[in-house]
């Protein structure tokens, strides 16, 4: 599988100015590519097509020759990519549009996909960063908070400025000897788990472990304050510009705060349990309504499902994501269906006397599906359904912020 490795870049000022310059000319291919694409609506060219029409374009606009012509090709490649992308929306059922023109400052990365094109030097006598060398480009320096790989073992190198003016760099590599998963037959009633998606707490498990949600008011009030003084500077002016890495600096914190968090819960998620079962859930028919949609995105739900599917095939854990419906008023003891509103936070189930918190009813059903899913299905002699006490009054609740200093729920 593929597994990405993200550095922080030092690129001399010079170094920075011609990548930044590359990036810039790489955006007018690409924007030409895309006007070549959609010129002829009979007679779309393919990405094979395009890649041959980059030598009469570099022919006739020598500036298109002055960027590394492979990024230039992988500028063109991802268009098409881009395009598939639409295409799976649009069988999907989704609404979708064509690709856009993209101006000054939008884009901002250059991609590289042949080891010939880069080069790694880690005798730099620094253990704290190694040497990066890109094409046309030049060598910059990369931080070491975790082992670089050879040039020889990348199969595609991208470097990116980010809207706060830093540089980033990211290494995708091919990982080879992931674990294998645990055979269902070995696992038992402990090593699985359900976890109830919320708004109160961010997840609440069957085993009645609730983990708090992060409390962002600080970051957001920095980045209101910051966001009314860009608003009172001229657009384009140097003090602008600068406010305005401000802005991206305070929307940055917000997300590598909620980033963080995400990645510590999914790790000690799959690190835990063998089965992690967790709701399918549609975010975007969710942020469309107007209840709690800034509460609903601020979660980031999406990105943390596909944390857990990533981080199982690097721990071995099976992930399946149930349906959601019906996981709160279904009991999980009977499978009677209860109404209840959200301000209600306990189940009661009215046909066999079964009591439990609202979200850990939710949470025992979404573990119960998982497993049925898996071919685990539940039933009165299987120790599954017995391994949680009817009524389990205990409940651990475990702050975000132990969480994002700490590094998981149970530390």
């Amino acid at each position: 599988m593929k597994h990405t490795l993200r550095f922080r870049a030092y690129l001399p000022d010079d170094v920075a100015s011609e990548a930044w310059r590359h990036i810039d000319i790489l955006r007018q291919i690409r924007n030409h590519a895309v006007r070549d694409y959609y010129s002829d609506s009979n007679n779309r060219p393919s990405e094979y097509d395009q890649h041959n029409k980059l030598t009469g374009w570099t022919d006739r606009w020598p500036t298109f020759s002055e960027p590394s012509q492979h990024a230039a090709q992988q500028a063109i490649s991802q268009i098409h990519k881009d395009l598939d992308n639409l295409q799976d929306r649009q069988d999907e059922g989704y609404k979708v549009g064509e690709l856009n023109w993209q101006g000054a400052g939008e884009f901002r990365s250059v991609s590289y996909n042949q080891s010939s094109r880069f080069n790694v030097d880690h005798n730099t006598g620094d253990d704290r960063f190694v040497r990066f060398r890109l094409e046309k480009i030049g060598w910059f320096k990369i931080r070491t908070d975790r082992s670089v790989p050879a040039a020889a073992d990348i199969d595609r190198v991208i470097l990116k400025k980010e809207k706060t003016g830093e540089w980033y760099v990211s290494l995708v590599t091919t990982v080879d000897n992931t674990p294998d998963k645990p055979s269902l037959s070995e696992i038992g009633p402990e090593d699985c788990v359900g976890v109830d998606l919320g708004i109160i707490s961010y997840i609440h498990t069957s085993e009645n472990l609730s983990v708090e949600r992060l409390d962002l008011s600080d970051e957001y009030d920095r980045y209101a304050r910051e966001q009314r003084k860009l608003d009172r500077k001229e657009h384009g002016s140097a003090n602008w510009e600068n406010q305005r890495q401000k802005v991206a600096k305070a929307k940055r914190a917000i997300k590598r705060k909620v980033l963080d968090y995400q990645h510590k819960l999914t790790t000690w998620l799959v690190e835990e349990y063998d089965v992690v079962a967790v709701e399918d859930l549609d975010v975007k028919s969710m942020l469309e309504t107007s209840q709690n949609a800034k509460n609903k995105q601020d979660v980031a739900w999406s990105r943390f499902i596909r944390l857990l599917e990533y981080k199982s095939e690097l721990h071995g854990t099976h992930v399946e994501l149930v349906e959601p419906g019906g996981t709160t008023k279904e009991c999980a003891w009977c499978g009677v269906e209860t109404a209840k509103p959200i301000w209600v936070r306990e189940h009661s189930c009215p046909a066999c006397g079964h009591t439990d918190d609202r979200d850990l009813n939710a949470a025992k059903n979404v573990r119960n599906r998982g497993l049925k899913q898996l071919g685990r299905g539940l039933s009165e002699s299987t120790p599954v359904q017995t391994a949680l006490p009817t009524f389990t009054p205990h409940r651990e609740v475990v702050d975000a912020k132990r969480v994002v200093e700490a590094g998981s729920p149970g530390a």
